[in-house]
């Protein structure tokens, strides 16, 4: 059907860029030294800040706070669990979430959102029912557990999900279905309780109703993201279906969004009314971008693999989870953001013992040549990241182009 004429000018995609970034916090530098405070609110803009356990550098969630806050205190974000401000729920995949958006998730998770927790169309939580009872009613007298509180009865290591040891499964199920929240973790291992026990206030909540939830999410993806297409949309919170234009034709009659048009995009963009005066600044040239930081495998601005093409012109895949012999630039690969851009990616590991922080490989796209001014801002952004490792010594191997690792050594080696 045809839509409504934008009601702006049309941005440059550099600008439609800029916007995004902005709304996800990575247009500039921080300008102040980071606060407890600050980090939730990084949350919050964000609306998810996904989980990963994998440590070869910082874990995941941990960086992508990095990128945006600089340097702090990784407890910071373990106190903000402990202390109710978050929550784990299952999302975008499992992730932090803001407390005030706790029945949002819930209510998603109990009566939308089909998990692992199916299996062959019938729930863990119907066939093992009364091992979870036994469970829950363990942790009713006994108090929060860990997975490693239990030990595997069959003398078998596990291997892949159905291979756990069954209390493994069952906690996960548990907090799956809501009846098990995570009340803070401990070496970044999950311990659980009873779900009213960790945020009291569930025994008497109403949760809202399907359509609402499907509504905020829709609203809290677009705001998030600054500015989108409609089919991009779905992925942020994993919602179901895929939109279409004229899903989000509603909201935009009630002023909620706004269409816009983007040089170069076929289909329209969505800003959320929030983000009007953002949208003035963009569309004025105002929005400069101006921060270099490497990010995060899973960082909200490339876990959408077209999203992230069709932004920046930037091909990325997770290969964390990919066989080594079929990686094409590494294990956990960070991608590096420069003034707007995404130029390049990195494979890096940081040795905390030695003190080093590994480059074992750094790769520029296709086309970008880096002056000097450039090589230093990658170069002091890759710095940063190792000193707040606590591996402050840089390595840098292999590059493509070769001279670029050249380059980048003179600078860190000064």
């Amino acid at each position: 059907m045809p839509h409504d004429p934008p009601l702006t000018k049309p941005l440059a995609l550099a600008q439609a860029r800029n916007l995004q970034l902005a709304a996800q916090g990575l247009l500039a530098a921080p300008r102040r030294k980071a606060t407890p405070l600050a980090l939730r609110q990084c949350i919050a803009q964000m609306q998810l800040l996904q989980i990963d356990t994998i440590s070869v550098v910082a874990r995941s969630p941990y960086l992508v706070l990095f990128s945006r806050l600089g340097t702090y205190p990784q407890a910071w974000l373990d106190a903000a669990l402990a202390d109710g401000h978050l929550f784990e729920t299952w999302a975008h995949e499992a992730c932090f979430a803001p407390a005030a958006d706790l029945l949002l998730h819930r209510s998603y998770n109990q009566h939308t959102r089909r998990h692992w927790g199916l299996q062959n169309g019938k729930s863990i939580q119907a066939s093992h029912r009364t091992h979870l009872d036994a469970l829950l009613a363990h942790i009713d007298s006994n108090g929060p557990v860990r997975s490693a509180d239990f030990t595997r009865q069959d003398g078998k290591t596990g291997n892949g999900w159905w291979d756990r040891k069954d209390e493994k499964r069952w906690l996960e199920a548990l907090f799956a279905s809501g009846e098990l929240m995570v009340k803070r973790r401990d070496s970044f291992q999950r311990v659980y309780d009873l779900a009213h026990r960790v945020h009291p206030h569930l025994a008497d909540a109403v949760l809202p109703e399907a359509a609402a939830v499907h509504q905020h999410f829709t609203e809290k993806a677009i705001l998030a993201l600054g500015i989108t297409q409609a089919r991009w949309v779905h992925d942020y919170f994993r919602q179901k279906p895929r939109l279409k234009d004229a899903d989000l034709d509603a909201l935009v009659e009630q002023g909620v969004l706004q269409r816009v048009e983007v040089q170069g995009w076929a289909l329209p963009g969505y800003v959320h009314r929030q983000h009007a005066e953002l949208l003035q600044s963009a569309q004025a040239g105002q929005l400069r971008a101006t921060h270099t930081a490497l990010l995060s495998p899973f960082d909200p601005l490339v876990w959408d693999r077209e999203r992230a093409s069709a932004m920046f012109g930037f091909d990325y895949r997770i290969e964390c989870y990919t066989p080594e012999e079929k990686r094409t630039y590494g294990y956990f690969v960070l991608p590096i953001l420069y003034r707007g851009a995404l130029i390049g990616r990195l494979d890096a590991k940081a040795h905390r013992a030695q003190g080093v922080f590994e480059v074992k490989a750094l790769f520029l796209e296709d086309g970008v040549k880096l002056s000097d001014a450039a090589v230093r801002a990658v170069a002091d952004a890759i710095q940063r990241c190792a000193d707040w490792h606590g591996t402050p010594e840089v390595r840098v191997g292999r590059t493509e182009p070769e001279g670029v690792g050249e380059r980048l050594r003179w600078v860190v080696e000064e």
